[in-house]
């Protein structure tokens, strides 16, 4: 699996304004970053994505070699560290790129907001795509004990994979879990398509980013849910064995699996018991919550850090085991 671009020379392509356990790559700063500067630290910096046409095919036929045109086109960089052009995908003739510093610029654009400052910018999939956050200045406080910033992130495509996508995602100060809840009548993404109109659509996207406000309140809402409902430590059991989480162990399971899952419930009854991060909201169903989250985002077995870094960021089986842990602790 593809994740964090690491360069010949060990360095690798992210940047972090504070320390996260899954990733231990990249640069971590202690500072507010500025656009330039999480672009710069992470090696995004001056790339000149552009479109090239090298993609035709050619028939060989008695009567010669035919040329048969294509509607399709390279995308490459430059190389931040060799200065070598390089490939990143193939998009058809319509598609415009969105450089790495217009993608700073327009979340720069989007928040005007003061407080805002860029917390992590990185590169995956050999720069195929890129993601930016910013922390957003006001943050949610869940019945009072449970502190929750919102962050608004950009994530980009090279390749022609995906459009130039705004989300919102609330997370925890204490251990940087990424809530994946879903949240009635709030819409939190908005995504911009790769054309020559794409710059004229920041200003719908300015304003559809009122979303930012509305899914605080509605978060908030459905967090406040979860943290007013007591469980058992049996309940949270029940949800973790759930046929849709991790399932019950089998009968007559092989010792492989046996271990693995009595390490798993053991790290998830550690995680809601004993730590740290759950000590204002200790015997919650947000509490349960919480330590999913953390399992998944931190504990989760990977082959390295880098592969449980671009879990984290994009698996969408790791959302989904989050958004169905919520949807089980509601009726706990």
């Amino acid at each position: 699996m593809h994740g964090l671009e690491l360069h010949a020379d060990g360095t690798a392509s992210f940047v972090s304004a504070r320390h996260d356990a899954w990733h231990r790559l990249g640069t971590v700063t202690t500072d507010a970053l500025t656009a330039e500067e999480a672009l710069k630290l992470a090696y995004l910096a001056d790339w000149n994505v552009r479109k090239i046409d090298g993609v035709h095919a050619y028939e060989i036929t008695e009567g010669g070699v035919t040329r048969i045109d294509s509607d399709d086109y390279f995308t490459v960089r430059t190389n931040p560290k060799t200065g070598t052009t390089e490939r990143l995908g193939t998009v058809k003739s319509k598609y415009v790129p969105v450089q790495n510093e217009e993608h700073c610029e327009m979340l720069n654009l989007l928040v005007e907001e003061s407080g805002a400052h860029f917390e992590t910018a990185g590169s995956l999939k050999g720069g195929k795509q890129v993601f930016v956050t910013m922390k957003m200045p006001r943050a949610i406080s869940i019945a009072g004990v449970d502190n929750i910033n919102l962050y608004l992130a950009g994530l980009n495509s090279h390749d022609g994979s995906s459009g130039f996508r705004f989300n919102v995602s609330p997370t925890r100060i204490v251990c940087g879990n990424t809530q994946s809840m879903a949240v009635r009548d709030a819409v939190s993404y908005y995504t911009v398509r790769h054309t020559a109109g794409a710059k004229a659509k920041i200003a719908e996207a300015r304003q559809a980013l009122d979303m930012v406000f509305e899914y605080s309140a509605a978060f908030e809402r459905e967090a406040e849910r979860l943290i007013n409902e007591t469980i058992t430590l049996g309940d949270f059991e029940r949800v973790c064995e759930h046929p849709a989480m991790w399932g019950v162990m089998e009968p007559n399971p092989s010792v492989r699996a046996r271990n693995n899952h009595t390490r798993r419930m053991n790290a998830l009854r550690n995680l809601y018991e004993n730590a740290d991060t759950q000590a204002n909201i200790r015997g919650t169903a947000w509490a349960g919550l919480q330590a999913i989250g953390e399992y998944l985002d931190h504990f989760a077995p990977a082959p390295n850090n880098n592969v449980r870094a671009h879990r984290v960021l994009t698996s969408s089986d790791v959302a989904k085991k989050k958004q169905t842990a919520y949807e089980l602790l509601l009726t706990a």
